[in-house]
């Protein structure tokens, strides 16, 4: 599933990647090579930073169902034991 960025997300990124470039590495680069850039991140870096989420998203989940038993308990036929 590739990844799909809103328009001012992508223009956000681009002005970051070119920010970086100026700060970092003491070079400016175009919008061009900013965006290809980008494409070239989300096509190898981002696939892998995905799985890694939703494997993390699963883990919490599964933590959680699995304490919902015990959280969410209430112990039957209490009334005469007053």
């Amino acid at each position: 599933m590739p990844i799909k960025l809103k328009k001012e997300t992508e223009d956000k990124l681009i002005e970051s990647i070119k920010r970086y470039f100026e700060e970092h590495l003491e070079e400016d680069i175009g919008d061009l090579k900013a965006k290809l850039l980008l494409d070239y991140c989300l096509k190898e870096i981002g696939p892998s930073i995905y799985n890694q989420a939703i494997f993390d998203a699963q883990a919490y989940l599964h933590e959680k169902l699995v304490d919902l038993e015990s959280a969410c308990y209430e112990p039957e036929f209490q009334y005469w034991k007053k």
